[in-house]
């Protein structure tokens, strides 16, 4: 309340009581005027550059084509993004990108077959990731295969995929009876099992929840060493638990690509010379399944490689060779002595990393990982190998951009999203690209405003599919 001499207000009460209700209107007026106008300066964006959710309807994404995209070339020009010729620049920009040959429909860059030959077979090194060199890179567009066909959603592609989205038949002859993976008509269904689950691989965790815990979250990460079509990530993901799948590429076909289209995380991969592409501590639990990992072998280099991936308490389960010998061995096909020599190289490989054997049931053994190293340390006076590691010293790359967006356009689906987040000169370098790449983008202002120089970038990668043998043929 504003203050007056004692003579003032006593002759002018009412007109000082009026003045402070003037000012107390007027200041509640220029405060909502002001809040309105900020409300309205926040909202202007997403009214200028449109509704990012109006590019995913019905559960595909689609790309409006009646609004135009933010065009940041004029005031976004920085040095070695954007030529300054305007000639230069039409050409650049309307740089358009072919299609591949259609027997490249299912192109690995660094899983070529020929190429793997060139190198050892000591240790499965020819089965590695073995990358083309700079000059051999392709510059072109990977097509899905004739016919490609939009996925089953989840939870029914667990059980069924497209026959023509994986058109491939030699498992289905191969693993006839292990349930793996049947033909029938335009789909292939799978039944879940498998070579150590023959009644399912419901029926498989079933027998694992008995010896360890798979509830109440103590679980929520695993992988899966040479997963097959991935049947028993499909049925752990259904209860809560993020399996990773990987197997190595046979010379048929690469089988993770019929768990990547059931919708189970798959990677082709292999335990040979290298680290797993995974970081320290990353999975509760490892699995094997008669994945014919040479475990014992190498100095145990490859139960190492489980025990760094493996979070502190973490468990590793073995099943199929060489675990229950002594009523296998004839089935398998190998001597008594054999397996049983196999099976002690492992357990001894297991003691030396203080990994702790919980039992051993039927077909399924099962070892936890120690909560702390240092304890083991500390104690282990007999045992001096393998020796701790002092540091770590991750690898760092960086890789050409149109590399990058040509992989990422390899992997991805028809009709499949990317949405990226970066400075804004950086986007308008991806989107020239990406629009010679068969994709629909748009440009989006940040949440925080048109000022802020970090923008977001959707873009659709277009559906279309290699031509029909008949067409190629003519």
């Amino acid at each position: 309340m504003a203050k007056c001499p004692a003579i003032s207000c006593s002759f002018f009460p009412k007109f000082y009581k009026r003045t402070n209700l003037y000012y107390t209107v007027i200041i509640l007026t220029l405060c909502s005027v002001s809040y309105f106008i900020g409300l309205y300066e926040r909202a202007a964006p997403a009214a200028a550059t449109g509704d990012g959710s109006s590019l995913f309807r019905k559960g595909t994404c689609t790309t409006p084509r009646t609004e135009t995209a933010l065009d940041f070339s004029r005031r976004h020009r920085a040095e070695g993004f954007l030529p300054n010729n305007a000639t230069a620049f039409s050409a650049w920009s309307g740089k358009r990108f072919m299609p591949c040959d259609v027997k490249l429909s299912e192109y690995t860059p660094c899983e070529d077959v020929e190429r793997s030959l060139k190198f050892p077979r000591e240790r499965l090194i020819y089965r590695e990731r073995h990358c083309p060199e700079k000059h051999e890179l392709l510059k072109c567009l990977v097509p899905a295969p004739h016919g490609y066909k939009t996925p089953l959603r989840w939870p029914e592609s667990r059980d069924m995929v497209w026959y023509a989205n994986v058109p491939h038949k030699w498992l289905t002859v191969e693993k006839a009876g292990q349930n793996w993976v049947r033909f029938e008509g335009d789909r292939f269904t799978f039944p879940g099992g498998g070579t150590m689950f023959p009644d399912g691989a419901d029926a498989y965790i079933d027998e694992i929840g008995r010896l360890i815990s798979l509830k109440g979250n103590s679980i929520r990460t695993a992988i899966d060493t040479g997963c097959g079509v991935a049947s028993l990530g499909a049925y752990l993901l259904s209860r809560g638990i993020l399996t990773m799948s990987f197997a190595p590429k046979v010379t048929h076909e690469a089988q993770v690509q019929f768990a990547l289209e059931r919708g189970v995380p798959a990677l082709i991969g292999v335990l040979a010379s290298n680290r797993l592409p995974y970081p320290s501590r990353a999975f509760d639990m490892a699995h094997c399944s008669r994945c014919l990992v040479p475990w014992g072998q190498f100095d145990g280099l490859y139960l190492i490689e489980m025990d760094r991936i493996l979070r502190p308490g973490g468990y590793w389960i073995l099943s199929g060779p060489p675990i229950n010998w002594k009523r296998h061995w004839q089935d398998w096909k190998r001597t008594a002595e054999d397996l049983e020599s196999e099976q002690s190289a492992i357990e001894e490989v297991a003691k030396s990393i203080c990994w702790k054997k919980l039992m051993q049931k039927g077909d399924l053994a099962v070892w936890r990982k120690p909560t702390n190293h240092i304890h083991c340390k500390k104690t282990r006076r007999v045992i001096k190998k393998p020796s701790f590691c002092n540091g770590q010293d991750p690898d760092r790359a960086w890789c050409d951009m149109e590399d990058i967006l040509f992989e990422m356009d390899r992997i991805l689906r028809p009709d499949g999203c990317v949405i990226f987040a970066d400075d804004v000169d950086v986007l308008v370098k991806v989107k020239k690209k990406i629009d010679g790449m068969r994709w629909e983008s748009r440009l989006f202002d940040h949440e925080d405003g048109p000022h802020r120089r970090l923008k977001l970038l959707l873009a659709v990668k277009q559906y279309w599919t290699a031509s029909s043998p008949s067409q190629d043929d003519s």
